[in-house]
């Protein structure tokens, strides 16, 4: 079947009627003060990308062809970063005028096209900037096998404008189409429908059917490989790694069977993961059809596939019914880190739903603590601001809370009901906070708001909240008590492998030393019997790094600084930086991070540069 729909610029790229009047919708409810676009006069319905990757340069050069409503418009406005723009034609060929705006910090430039009220078409010729904002080409010493370079993109929020030029806001929805030029020995994938296996011209063609918002469309370049896990999951990744992710993953098929049995019939047909380089600054992405997902949850015993679940739900909760702005981010990540906990709770039981649920609230916790009070609330105000600035755990975990609050107080019965209608209703969908309060007023709460001022507006913690527990984690605290005590009467220290417990309880266990009461004799003694410093499961080192940074516990200085460089996730960065810069290490802290800063993702970069005030 072909794929590239757009063939020539007098070629109709979709079925959609592009004249008309644009509908009064969802979507066109909350101004998203993010894009420079007007999407009363002009919204794109399709994108055709014709592209080639140059490794050599860093850049991605070729065309972009838009579908799109007119209402009357004179403009067709785009958002832009750090592109060159060679042209633009109209869909007779003829090329029309074009000029870049003033440029803005954080949304960049506008590009404002010149239309009549019935042009429709518009076909883009560009190419990126080096230090895109959004790509990150990556020299074969970065990746796992170290044979092959690597491309991979991130578009959330507002990172897709610096590959594409495009109408840069989840307020709108579009299908695509792309041909893609690599290497011959590289194969790319997209959040599209992928090949399986690399051909000989180095030439692909992808198609997304189902429309999604611009910060979902997503590229990877690299030499991996596909291995399946049933007949609509499977894994990609770089040969070397591929045996131990289809193992670490495997559970995937019955987490897509326990999800649609929740909340209803997947719909992308096809839910494959692709295991990136170890640079990926999140834990997983949840591009429709491929996720992204980061090493760093192959840990061996199958203890972290919760990322899985969550990239899963993320299928249902932001990328089917997407938050209209990125004020109302919690409408997305919310609603996952809820439907995530459910998928672990039918796949692995109360307990381990339960450890989740904890070590959510403590990283919820910390981000109470440290973030503008501003960004303690569900629904921000992220006008004159980038949306990184409020990225924390609040729209996560205080998110999930709020919904497990009404999961408590209208019984899980009710509510399991109400989601379902919930997604089904408004399927493919932008979502409002106030939309949301509106429809949960209508069809659960019977017109009860009184919590939403206090659980969604109110900055700060809720009046009400109820803290989770996990009777996992109290066998982990008495342990750590008793060798705390074991080691301060001298009891010879008896090595215990890791093994002996899940990744999530030594997490917590190693999270409950208190750096007022505990000592650096104290971690020794525990390092002793654990080995703590020599783990190679990153959620553990995280975890353990940070405590001895903390305490001045040096004998870490060297595993931790080499896990530093070479993991470039930011969950794990931003607590082991602020902690060396907490405990007056700031000069160590930049000693590392200058080598360690080429390694990670502009996202990352511009995190650890605001937080230790570096300069590059």
């Amino acid at each position: 079947m072909k794929n590239l729909v757009y063939i020539a610029l007098g070629t109709a790229l979709t079925a959609v009627s592009c004249n008309k009047q644009i509908s009064s919708t969802t979507e066109t409810e909350a101004k998203d003060n993010q894009t420079f676009a007007d999407l009363d006069k002009a919204r794109i319905k399709h994108l055709s990308l014709d592209i080639e990757t140059d490794f050599d340069t860093h850049q991605i050069k070729g065309s972009a062809a838009y579908t799109f409503e007119n209402n009357q418009a004179k403009q067709l406005i785009l958002d832009t970063e750090k592109l060159t723009i060679d042209s633009v034609l109209l869909a007779n060929g003829q090329k029309t005028t074009y000029r870049l705006g003033e440029k803005d910090s954080i949304k960049g430039q506008a590009l404002i096209i010149d239309v009549t009220p019935n042009d429709t078409i518009v076909k883009v010729f560009y190419k990126t900037s080096p230090d895109a904002n959004a790509l990150q080409w990556l020299n074969p010493q970065q990746t796992h096998d170290k044979k092959h370079p690597f491309l991979l993109s991130q578009g959330q929020a507002i990172l897709t404008r610096s590959w594409i030029p495009i109408q840069d806001t989840p307020s709108v929805r579009l299908t695509y189409d792309a041909k893609v030029k690599t290497p011959k020995d590289l194969l790319p994938l997209m959040s599209a429908i992928n090949p399986k296996e690399k051909n000989f011209e180095g030439v692909y063609t992808f198609k997304m059917p189902q429309p999604i918002a611009p910060y979902l469309i997503a590229l990877a370049v690299g030499d991996v490989q596909y291995q399946p896990i049933d007949n609509r999951t499977g894994v990609y990744a770089e040969p070397g790694l591929l045996k131990a992710a289809a193992w670490e993953f495997a559970d995937m098929g019955k987490m897509v069977t326990a999800a649609e049995k929740l909340y209803g019939k997947y719909p992308w047909e096809q839910f494959d993961v692709l295991v990136l380089p170890p640079s990926f600054p999140f834990g997983g992405m949840e591009n429709p059809r491929l996720t992204f997902a980061t090493p760093t949850a192959i840990v061996g015993d199958r203890s972290m596939t919760n990322l899985i679940a969550h990239e899963l739900a993320h299928s249902w909760s932001g990328n089917l019914v997407t938050n209209s702005t990125w004020d109302d981010f919690w409408v997305n990540e919310g609603f996952t880190v809820y439907f995530e906990r459910r998928i672990m709770e039918e796949l692995e039981g109360k307990d381990y739903a339960d450890m989740i649920s904890v070590i959510g609230f403590q990283d919820l916790e910390t981000s109470m603590k440290n973030i503008p009070e501003k960004y303690t609330s569900l629904k921000v105000n992220m006008k004159g601001a980038n949306p990184d600035d409020a990225f924390s755990d609040v729209p996560y975990d205080k998110g999930y809370l709020f919904l497990k609050m009404l999961e408590d107080k209208y019984g899980r019965e009710k509510f399991d009901k109400f989601l379902n209608q919930y997604f089904s209703s408004h399927a493919f969908q932008t979502m409002t906070t106030e939309k949301f309060v509106d429809y949960l007023k209508a069809n659960l709460t019977n017109g009860d708001d009184s919590f939403v001022q206090e659980w969604i507006y109110n900055t700060g913690w809720p009046k009400d909240l109820k803290k989770p527990t996990s009777k996992l984690f109290d066998l982990t605290e008495a342990q750590l008590q008793q060798d705390i005590t074991n080691g301060r009467n001298k009891v010879a220290p008896k090595k215990v492998a890791i093994s002996t417990k899940s990744t999530n309880e030594w997490v917590h266990f190693i999270r409950q030393i208190d750096t007022t009461k505990n000592t650096k004799e104290d971690l020794a003694y525990l390092d002793a019997i654990y080995d703590f410093t020599n783990s190679k499961n990153p959620e553990i080192e995280c975890a353990w790094f940070e405590k001895a940074f903390l305490m001045h516990y040096d004998k870490v200085n060297t595993n931790a600084k080499e896990f530093l460089v070479n993991v470039g996730r930011r969950k794990f960065l931003e607590p082991l930086y602020l902690a060396l810069k907490e405990s007056n290490q700031l000069d160590l802290a930049k000693n590392i991070y200058k080598d360690a800063r080429p390694n990670y993702h502009f996202v990352a970069r511009q995190t650890i540069d605001t937080m230790l005030n570096y300069k590059p």
